[in-house]
């Protein structure tokens, strides 16, 4: 079964809701394909600072949340990052058979060991933890890269395809490519879910 994850990499939900999902692969035959969505694309304005201070201000009761649900303990990089070169990253480590890894790693150096994987040469060190060529991805990422590459392009569709399906909120699991899921949804409840799509689609 194909699970396709809408989700941005600076989004915490998408993190706790990543941890669900590979609980899920344990005790579920699912497939999880993850798919770019940018929470602060190209052009978005600064924060007021009215808002920053209201997103810091959550930044304790997300962290209790993530203590007490999911067992982890956050510490997150610089928030209101712009993470294109994350998600074209993302589509190289695919392409080269490292995406899982590569997820997985930037996902936790992000939220667990505050790194800024908005800066070139921490994410590129990363990618190389995750088994990635430092030079290939590099050339992917690089600014010069970032004006026109297909893996750029690749993270451009996949937001395009979020539009058509009308997602307005990250993580959305869109699965079978008919059925949403929408949030981070603990592990319990998202078997449930895989477990009812599975006996309406036999």
């Amino acid at each position: 079964m194909l699970i396709e994850v809408w989700s941005d990499f600076a989004c915490p939900y998408c993190y706790l809701g990543s941890i669900s999902l590979n609980e899920l692969k344990k005790t579920r035959n699912v497939r999880v394909e993850w798919r770019a969505y940018e929470l602060r694309p190209n052009g978005t304005p600064s924060p007021t600072p009215e808002y920053r201070a209201r997103i810091e201000a959550g930044l304790p009761g997300l962290k209790k949340m993530a203590r007490e649900r999911y067992g982890i303990e956050l510490n997150p990089g610089p928030l209101f990052i712009n993470t294109r070169k994350v998600h074209a990253g993302h589509k190289f480590a695919e392409a080269a058979g490292a995406g899982a890894a590569y997820h997985a790693r930037v996902m936790r150096a992000y939220w667990q060991e505050a790194q800024n994987i908005e800066d070139e040469d921490v994410l590129t060190q990363l990618a190389v933890e995750a088994g990635l060529d430092a030079a290939g991805f590099g050339a992917a990422i690089g600014q010069k890269a970032l004006g026109q590459n297909s893996f750029v392009e690749a993270a451009l569709a996949d937001e395009t395809q979020a539009m058509e399906y009308g997602l307005e909120g990250v993580p959305a699991m869109v699965v079978e490519k008919k059925y949403l899921i929408v949030g981070a949804q603990p592990l319990d409840v998202l078997q449930n879910e895989v477990d009812e799509i599975e006996s309406t689609i036999h």
